[in-house]
C-alpha cells in the first residue's frame, strides 16, 4: 500500500487544493493510504469524510522581512519540527505533497533527513516563503501561473493549473436549473459574490452599503464568511420587502450550492486568491477581481492581473471599490452579451480543470 502525507494549511486556498488533490489519489488507485500533517483548524470534518488521517502540526509564520513577530513564531517553528519528525517516523510515507503555509516546512524538512520524495505546489503568482525554501528540496514542482515559473528551478517546475475538487464540476446544471436551486428568478441576471472561505469585511461592506441599487440591476449570491454571518443577517433584514427575493446570503457555500451558484452566474465579484480565479475561469465566468491589499507579497494583486492578461477579468484596487464605478461595470456587462462571452472564452482558455489529476499522476510517480 503506497502512503502519501499532504501538508499544508492555514487558509481555504491551501486546504482545498490537497483535497483536490486527495480525491484524485484515491480516483487513482484503490491501494493508497492518506495523512495530513499540518494545522487542522476548521478543515477537520473534510479530511475526516475522505478517510484522511490528522496529525496536527503547529502552525508558524516565518516573514522575510525583520519583525519582532518572528522572535515568538521561531520557537513554534522549533515545536513543529521536532512533530514533524516524530510524525513522519511513525507514518513513513512513500511521498509527501506540500501546499505551503504554516507547518509545511517542518514537514517538508523532516522529509528531506528521511529522504522522503517531495512534490510542492504554487498557487499564487508570486511564490510563499515556505514554497522558496521548500523548493531546493522537492523533486517536483506544480505551479497554477506560467509568471511564478522564473522562480523555481526550470527543470523540474511545471504550469499544471490550481487543482479544483472534482465533485464541483460534477454534474454542472443549466443556468436556469441553478437559479430555480437557489431559490433566484430563472430568468434574472445574476452576480456570484465571493470572499474566500474567511470572507471579506471590505467586500461585504460594499455589498452592504449598495445592497438597494445593486439589487435593482442585479439577484445575488453572496458568500460573506461564516465569521460574518450576523452582518449578512442584518444586511438582510435591512433590505426592503420586493427586493429580498433577489438576494442569497450564504456564510459559507457548500461544493452543491459553489456548483449552482457558478452555474447561475452571469458575473462574479471576487477577491482575488488563487483558489477562487481558478474556480471562477473553470466554470469560464466573467469576473471584476478586487485584490485584497494586505494580502502577502501584494500576491492577490499579482494574480489578479496575471489573470487578467488573458481577458477573463477586470481589476478593481480596493482604493477604487466606488459605487458608481462598480454598477457601470456590471451595467455594461449585463448589457453587452458579446464581451461576456469573448470574457467567458478567455476564462475557459486559462482554465486547467484536470490540474488536480495531473498533480495526483505526478505524486503516484514520487520514487
Amino acid at each position: 500500500m503506497k502512503r502519501v502525507v499532504l501538508t499544508g494549511g492555514g487558509s481555504g486556498g491551501h486546504v482545498f487544493p490537497l483535497l483536490a488533490v486527495a480525491d484524485e489519489l484515491r480516483n487513482a488507485s484503490n491501494d493508497i493510504e492518506l495523512f495530513y500533517c499540518g494545522p487542522v483548524g476548521t478543515f477537520r470534518a473534510e479530511f475526516l469524510g475522505r478517510e484522511i488521517k490528522t496529525c496536527g502540526i503547529l502552525g508558524s509564520k516565518l516573514r522575510r522581512y525583520i519583525s519582532l513577530a518572528n522572535l515568538f513564531e521561531f520557537p513554534k517553528f522549533l515545536v513543529s519540527l521536532i512533530q514533524a519528525f516524530l510524525k513522519l517516523l511513525i507514518i513513513m510515507p512513500d511521498g509527501i505533497f506540500s501546499k505551503g503555509g504554516p507547518g509545511a516546512l517542518a514537514v517538508v524538512l523532516a522529509a528531506r533527513f528521511y529522504r522522503i520524495p517531495v512534490m510542492i505546489h504554487e498557487s499564487d503568482a508570486v511564490p510563499g516563503l515556505t514554497n522558496s525554501l521548500s523548493a531546493r528540496f522537492a523533486q517536483k514542482i506544480g505551479v497554477a501561473f506560467e509568471a511564478s515559473i522564473k522562480h523555481f528551478p526550470e527543470e523540474k517546475t511545471s504550469c499544471v493549473g490550481n487543482p479544483i475538487r472534482p465533485a464541483l464540476l460534477r454534474g454542472i446544471p443549466s443556468a436556469k436549473d441553478a437559479k430555480r436551486f437557489l431559490g433566484l428568478n430563472p430568468e434574472s441576471p445574476t452576480m456570484l459574490v465571493l470572499g474566500g472561505s474567511q470572507g471579506a469585511v471590505r467586500l461585504n461592506t460594499f455589498i452592504a452599503e449598495n445592497m438597494e441599487e445593486l439589487l435593482k440591476i442585479v439577484q445575488m449570491v453572496h458568500q460573506g464568511g461564516p465569521a460574518n454571518y450576523k452582518t449578512m443577517e442584518e444586511i438582510t433584514r435591512s433590505i426592503p420587502n420586493a427586493l429580498k427575493n433577489r438576494y442569497k446570503a450564504i456564510p459559507f457555500l457548500s461544493v452543491e450550492e459553489l456548483r449552482n451558484a457558478f452555474a447561475a452566474a452571469d458575473i462574479v465579484l471576487s477577491r482575488a486568491g488563487s483558489g477562487a480565479i481558478s474556480e471562477i475561469a473553470a466554470f469560464g465566468k466573467p469576473a471584476l477581481l478586487v485584490p485584497l491589499p494586505e494580502s502577502a507579497r501584494d500576491h492577490q494583486r499579482r494574480n489578479a492581473y496575471a489573470y487578467a492578461h488573458y481577458g477573463g477579468a477586470m481589476v478593481f484596487e480596493e482604493a477604487n471599490l466606488k459605487t458608481h464605478l462598480i454598477l457601470d461595470e456590471i451595467r455594461s456587462l449585463l448589457k453587452n452579451e458579446e464581451r461576456r462571452s469573448r470574457m467567458s472564452e478567455a476564462a475557459a482558455s486559462w482554465a486547467k480543470p484536470n490540474a488536480a489529476k495531473e498533480v495526483a499522476a505526478d505524486i503516484m510517480s514520487l520514487r
